[in-house]
């Protein structure tokens, strides 16, 4: 697999040779590049995949975004999933927290996920102690109902 990544700081050659990544220095050169974009920033004061960006991306490509909301303009991400241009979004931020896009939250094509970046070991523990108690529920003949907290 080949690996474009962009920062606002190059990696050291040596580095870049260890990990086998090419570094390109404009987002939009590596959006049509790609079969998936991992969006893995700090929170900006505007989105960085814009419509304008989305519509860069290699058609058919997937877009994954564990940063931060704000980062994916949502509403131009739901077009270019609806069109198929994007094949697929995997999501555990939101533009809204904690609400989700009403389009996104039913779309086939994309998973929905919580981000759990920040918490202490007793969350992570909770995290998935709830996860699989969830799981459990689901194939126990109890109504889904009971998923709810």
């Amino acid at each position: 697999m080949k690996i474009y990544y962009h920062d606002i700081k190059r990696k050291k050659p040596r580095d870049e040779q260890a990990l086998n990544v090419e570094f390109c220095e404009k987002l939009e050169d590596m959006l049509g590049l790609v079969d998936c974009v991992v969006v893995a920033t700090p929170a900006l004061a505007t989105p960085i995949i814009t419509k304008a960006a989305l519509w860069q991306f290699k058609r058919g490509s997937r877009l994954v975004n564990i940063a931060h909301g704000s980062l994916v303009d949502e509403d131009a991400l739901v077009v270019a999933l609806e069109s198929g241009h994007i094949s697929a979004a995997g999501l555990d931020v939101h533009g809204k927290e904690p609400y989700v896009h009403p389009k996104l939250a039913v779309m086939r094509n994309v998973t929905l996920t919580s981000h759990t970046a920040e918490g202490t070991i007793d969350t992570e523990i909770g995290f998935e102690r709830l996860a699989m108690e969830n799981i459990q529920r689901h194939f126990q003949p109890k109504p889904m109902e009971s998923l709810l907290y």
